[in-house]
Protein backbone atom coordinates (compact mmCIF):
# COMPACT_ATOMS: atom_id res chain seq x y z
CA UNK A 1 0.00 0.00 0.00
CA UNK A 2 1.25 3.28 -1.00
CA UNK A 3 0.93 5.75 2.21
CA UNK A 4 -0.61 9.39 1.13
CA UNK A 5 1.43 11.34 3.48
CA UNK A 6 -0.57 14.27 1.95
CA UNK A 7 -3.95 13.35 3.85
CA UNK A 8 -2.36 12.31 7.50
CA UNK A 9 -0.82 16.17 7.22
CA UNK A 10 -3.78 18.03 6.18
CA UNK A 11 -5.64 16.77 8.70
CA UNK A 12 -2.94 17.54 11.46
CA UNK A 13 -3.09 21.07 9.85
CA UNK A 14 -7.01 21.16 9.89
CA UNK A 15 -6.45 20.62 14.22
CA UNK A 16 -3.87 23.03 14.03
CA UNK A 17 -5.65 25.60 12.26
CA UNK A 18 -8.46 25.45 14.94
CA UNK A 19 -6.08 25.93 17.61
CA UNK A 20 -4.02 28.72 16.08
CA UNK A 21 -7.11 30.28 15.43
CA UNK A 22 -7.82 30.37 19.29
CA UNK A 23 -4.64 32.21 20.33
CA UNK A 24 -4.28 35.70 21.14
CA UNK A 25 -1.30 36.36 19.30
CA UNK A 26 0.12 34.82 15.99
CA UNK A 27 2.79 32.42 15.93
CA UNK A 28 6.30 33.30 14.93
CA UNK A 29 9.20 30.65 13.45
CA UNK A 30 12.06 32.23 12.19
CA UNK A 31 13.89 30.00 9.59
CA UNK A 32 18.05 31.04 9.22
CA UNK A 33 19.07 29.49 5.66
CA UNK A 34 22.84 29.83 4.12
CA UNK A 35 22.37 28.70 0.85
CA UNK A 36 20.77 29.14 -2.66
CA UNK A 37 20.26 25.53 -3.50
CA UNK A 38 17.36 24.84 -5.30
CA UNK A 39 16.41 21.39 -3.43
CA UNK A 40 16.83 23.78 -0.18
CA UNK A 41 14.70 26.75 -1.40
CA UNK A 42 12.01 24.36 -2.39
CA UNK A 43 11.75 23.02 1.44
CA UNK A 44 12.23 26.93 2.52
CA UNK A 45 9.07 27.75 0.18
CA UNK A 46 6.89 24.46 0.90
CA UNK A 47 7.08 25.73 4.51
CA UNK A 48 5.95 28.94 4.20
CA UNK A 49 3.27 28.21 2.07
CA UNK A 50 1.87 25.81 5.09
CA UNK A 51 2.86 29.24 7.15
CA UNK A 52 0.74 30.74 5.28
CA UNK A 53 -2.51 28.08 5.53
CA UNK A 54 -2.07 28.19 9.28
CA UNK A 55 -1.55 31.81 9.98
CA UNK A 56 1.91 31.59 11.13
CA UNK A 57 4.45 34.54 10.53
CA UNK A 58 7.50 33.07 9.01
CA UNK A 59 10.96 35.44 9.38
CA UNK A 60 13.37 34.01 6.75
CA UNK A 61 16.94 35.17 7.95
CA UNK A 62 19.79 35.29 5.54
CA UNK A 63 22.89 33.73 7.12
CA UNK A 64 25.33 33.27 3.93
CA UNK A 65 27.86 35.32 5.06
CA UNK A 66 27.82 34.46 8.51
CA UNK A 67 30.62 32.77 11.17
CA UNK A 68 29.71 30.92 13.84
CA UNK A 69 30.02 33.73 16.50
CA UNK A 70 28.11 35.94 14.65
CA UNK A 71 25.40 32.79 13.82
CA UNK A 72 25.23 32.15 17.42
CA UNK A 73 24.73 35.98 17.99
CA UNK A 74 22.00 35.91 15.57
CA UNK A 75 19.71 32.91 17.62
CA UNK A 76 20.34 34.45 20.97
CA UNK A 77 18.58 37.87 19.38
CA UNK A 78 15.95 35.99 18.37
CA UNK A 79 15.13 34.04 21.95
CA UNK A 80 12.32 36.81 23.17
CA UNK A 81 11.47 37.50 20.02
CA UNK A 82 10.37 34.16 18.17
CA UNK A 83 8.00 30.84 19.12
CA UNK A 84 10.35 28.70 17.27
CA UNK A 85 13.33 28.05 15.34
CA UNK A 86 14.81 26.16 12.60
CA UNK A 87 18.31 25.84 11.47
CA UNK A 88 17.96 25.05 7.15
CA UNK A 89 21.06 22.82 6.47
CA UNK A 90 23.72 23.00 5.36
CA UNK A 91 24.84 25.97 6.94
CA UNK A 92 27.53 27.93 5.14
CA UNK A 93 31.21 26.71 5.58
CA UNK A 94 31.98 29.43 8.14
CA UNK A 95 29.58 28.13 10.86
CA UNK A 96 29.75 25.07 12.91
CA UNK A 97 27.01 23.49 12.76
CA UNK A 98 27.13 21.83 16.05
CA UNK A 99 27.88 25.06 18.00
CA UNK A 100 25.10 26.56 15.95
CA UNK A 101 22.30 23.82 17.08
CA UNK A 102 23.51 23.87 20.53
CA UNK A 103 22.71 27.35 20.92
CA UNK A 104 19.14 26.95 20.50
CA UNK A 105 17.50 26.81 23.42
CA UNK A 106 15.36 23.95 23.88
CA UNK A 107 11.84 25.88 24.25
CA UNK A 108 12.05 27.37 20.40
CA UNK A 109 13.93 23.90 19.38
CA UNK A 110 11.04 23.03 16.77
CA UNK A 111 13.27 20.23 15.23
CA UNK A 112 14.49 19.27 18.29
CA UNK A 113 18.45 18.82 16.48
CA UNK A 114 20.11 20.07 19.65
CA UNK A 115 22.20 17.60 22.09
CA UNK A 116 20.16 19.16 25.04
CA UNK A 117 16.70 18.03 23.18
CA UNK A 118 18.07 14.39 21.52
CA UNK A 119 18.84 14.05 24.97
CA UNK A 120 15.65 15.02 26.38
CA UNK A 121 13.84 12.93 23.54
CA UNK A 122 15.96 9.65 24.84
CA UNK A 123 14.97 10.04 28.34
CA UNK A 124 10.95 10.39 27.14
CA UNK A 125 11.07 13.82 28.78
CA UNK A 126 10.79 15.95 25.19
CA UNK A 127 7.58 17.93 25.18
CA UNK A 128 7.54 17.17 21.16
CA UNK A 129 8.99 14.75 18.61
CA UNK A 130 11.38 15.55 16.20
CA UNK A 131 9.42 16.25 13.15
CA UNK A 132 10.67 12.91 10.96
CA UNK A 133 9.98 10.77 14.11
CA UNK A 134 7.03 12.50 14.79
CA UNK A 135 5.51 11.72 10.83
CA UNK A 136 6.55 8.22 11.32
CA UNK A 137 4.48 7.61 14.31
CA UNK A 138 1.14 9.41 13.10
CA UNK A 139 1.65 6.97 9.90
CA UNK A 140 2.56 4.04 12.32
CA UNK A 141 -1.04 5.19 14.43
CA UNK A 142 -3.15 5.75 10.59
CA UNK A 143 -2.49 2.65 9.69
CA UNK A 144 -2.19 0.41 13.01
CA UNK A 145 1.39 -1.19 12.31
CA UNK A 146 2.90 -3.17 14.84
CA UNK A 147 6.27 -2.18 15.87
CA UNK A 148 7.01 -4.44 19.14
CA UNK A 149 9.83 -6.77 18.32
CA UNK A 150 10.18 -6.09 14.86
CA UNK A 151 13.45 -5.75 13.11
CA UNK A 152 13.33 -2.32 12.03
CA UNK A 153 16.66 -1.23 9.50
CA UNK A 154 17.69 2.39 9.46
CA UNK A 155 19.72 4.01 7.03
CA UNK A 156 21.85 6.78 7.99
CA UNK A 157 22.30 8.55 10.79
CA UNK A 158 21.71 11.93 10.55
CA UNK A 159 20.60 14.23 12.89
CA UNK A 160 16.91 14.91 11.35
CA UNK A 161 16.02 10.85 10.35
CA UNK A 162 18.55 8.53 11.65
CA UNK A 163 19.02 9.45 15.21
CA UNK A 164 15.29 10.36 16.03
CA UNK A 165 14.10 7.20 14.41
CA UNK A 166 16.63 5.17 16.48
CA UNK A 167 15.16 6.48 19.71
CA UNK A 168 11.82 6.44 18.44
CA UNK A 169 11.50 2.52 17.64
CA UNK A 170 13.81 1.86 20.48
CA UNK A 171 11.17 3.39 22.64
CA UNK A 172 7.91 1.27 20.36
CA UNK A 173 9.85 -1.69 21.47
CA UNK A 174 11.45 -2.80 18.40
CA UNK A 175 14.81 -4.40 17.10
CA UNK A 176 16.96 -1.59 16.12
CA UNK A 177 19.84 -2.01 13.79
CA UNK A 178 21.07 1.27 12.51
CA UNK A 179 23.97 1.65 9.37
CA UNK A 180 25.13 4.45 7.35
CA UNK A 181 24.96 4.98 3.51
CA UNK A 182 28.32 3.27 3.00
CA UNK A 183 27.96 -0.30 4.04
CA UNK A 184 29.59 -2.98 2.07
CA UNK A 185 26.64 -5.09 1.25
CA UNK A 186 23.44 -2.83 2.52
CA UNK A 187 21.08 -6.06 0.80
CA UNK A 188 22.75 -8.57 4.02
CA UNK A 189 20.83 -5.95 6.53
CA UNK A 190 17.37 -5.19 4.33
CA UNK A 191 16.76 -8.56 3.61
CA UNK A 192 15.98 -9.46 7.03
CA UNK A 193 13.95 -6.26 7.96
CA UNK A 194 10.61 -6.21 8.66
CA UNK A 195 10.58 -2.13 8.67
CA UNK A 196 13.45 0.08 7.03
CA UNK A 197 13.76 3.69 7.18
CA UNK A 198 15.92 5.16 4.83
CA UNK A 199 17.68 8.77 5.40
CA UNK A 200 20.78 8.18 3.70
CA UNK A 201 20.18 11.11 0.39
CA UNK A 202 21.12 8.71 -2.09
CA UNK A 203 19.13 7.98 -4.97
CA UNK A 204 17.93 4.26 -5.94
CA UNK A 205 19.53 2.87 -2.76
CA UNK A 206 17.35 0.56 -2.22
CA UNK A 207 16.25 -1.41 -4.73
CA UNK A 208 13.26 -4.31 -4.93
CA UNK A 209 15.68 -7.09 -4.68
CA UNK A 210 17.28 -5.92 -1.83
CA UNK A 211 13.84 -6.19 0.41
CA UNK A 212 11.18 -9.15 1.29
CA UNK A 213 7.90 -9.47 0.00
CA UNK A 214 5.43 -7.84 2.94
CA UNK A 215 8.10 -4.87 4.65
CA UNK A 216 7.27 -1.81 5.43
CA UNK A 217 9.35 1.02 3.97
CA UNK A 218 9.53 4.26 5.44
CA UNK A 219 11.51 6.73 2.88
CA UNK A 220 12.84 9.78 4.75
CA UNK A 221 15.47 10.25 2.22
CA UNK A 222 15.35 13.26 -0.50
CA UNK A 223 17.36 14.24 -3.11
CA UNK A 224 16.81 16.19 -6.16
CA UNK A 225 17.34 14.96 -9.65
CA UNK A 226 16.24 16.41 -12.87
CA UNK A 227 14.21 19.18 -11.19
CA UNK A 228 12.42 16.71 -9.15
CA UNK A 229 12.15 15.42 -5.19
CA UNK A 230 13.07 12.09 -5.03
CA UNK A 231 13.98 9.27 -2.58
CA UNK A 232 16.68 6.43 -1.26
CA UNK A 233 14.18 3.70 -2.79
CA UNK A 234 13.48 2.92 -6.20
CA UNK A 235 9.47 3.28 -6.55
CA UNK A 236 9.48 0.32 -7.76
CA UNK A 237 10.12 -1.72 -3.96
CA UNK A 238 6.60 -0.36 -3.70
CA UNK A 239 5.18 -3.65 -5.43
CA UNK A 240 6.63 -5.64 -2.47
CA UNK A 241 5.89 -4.02 0.51
CA UNK A 242 2.86 -3.77 2.57
CA UNK A 243 3.04 -0.06 3.60
CA UNK A 244 5.33 2.05 1.68
CA UNK A 245 5.75 5.71 1.64
CA UNK A 246 6.79 7.37 -1.96
CA UNK A 247 9.10 10.56 -2.26
CA UNK A 248 7.50 13.45 -2.41
CA UNK A 249 4.04 12.73 -0.53
CA UNK A 250 4.58 10.48 1.80
CA UNK A 251 6.47 11.14 5.08
CA UNK A 252 7.69 14.92 3.90
CA UNK A 253 4.12 16.71 4.28
CA UNK A 254 3.68 15.17 7.71
CA UNK A 255 6.83 15.83 8.90
CA UNK A 256 5.67 19.64 7.91
CA UNK A 257 2.92 19.87 9.72
CA UNK A 258 4.57 18.24 12.80
CA UNK A 259 6.85 21.43 12.45
CA UNK A 260 4.30 23.34 13.36
CA UNK A 261 2.78 20.95 15.70
CA UNK A 262 5.56 21.79 17.59
CA UNK A 263 5.89 25.00 17.19
CA UNK A 264 2.26 25.45 18.51
CA UNK A 265 3.10 22.99 21.59
CA UNK A 266 6.25 25.01 22.53
CA UNK A 267 5.04 28.69 21.94
CA UNK A 268 5.91 31.54 24.59
CA UNK A 269 2.93 32.14 26.53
Amino acid sequence: MIVDGKVIAERIKLGLKKEIEKLPRQLKLTHFVGTDDSAIQSFVRIKRRVADELGVLVEGVDVTLLDTEEMVEKIRKEENQTDGIILQFPLPEDVDASVAKNAIPLSLDVDAISEKAIDEFKEGRLKILPPVAGAIKEIINAYKIEVVRKKVLIVGAGLLVGIPSEILFEQLGADVEIVTKGVTDLSTYSRRADIIVLGAGQPGLLSPDMINEGVIVFDAGTSEEGGKLIGDADPACASKCRFFTPVPGGIGPITIAMIFKNLLTLRRR
